[in-house]
């Protein structure tokens, strides 16, 4: 299985990056959203990690982009973000996102939640 994470903190992307190559699922990243759009049209993932606080173009910004391509208008994007305010989930929503995993993930979770997301 191919996800695509893309983060601009290299922390993120090392811990996300752990996690999945435990499971044995391929990770690819990028560190701006310019580049994750690249990336997703020319190897299309399974699903993508989308960081929402991003410099130059925010994920919610860049998920509005993605749905725009017709060929990965269809990818299950996932906003992973620390923002979890009242009004924050209806917005990623609202964006073009299929969800949402909260900041800091939870390492003994995290699995089981992408998993739900591709079913």
């Amino acid at each position: 299985m191919h996800i695509l994470y893309i983060e601009d903190d290299p922390n993120n992307r090392t811990l996300v990056r752990r996690i999945l190559m435990s499971e044995d699922m391929a990770i690819e990243e990028a560190a701006n959203a310019r580049d994750g759009i690249a990336k997703a049209i020319a190897n299309p993932p399974a699903l993508v990690l989308m960081d929402i606080s991003m410099p130059e173009m925010d994920g919610l910004t860049a998920t509005r982009e993605i749905r725009k391509i017709p060929e990965i208008a269809h990818l299950i994007v996932i906003a992973l973000t620390a923002n979890a305010m009242t009004g924050d989930k209806e917005m990623i929503l609202e964006a073009g996102c299929d969800g949402y995993i909260s900041k800091p993930i939870n390492v003994d979770t995290f699995i089981d939640e992408l998993r739900e997301y591709l079913r």
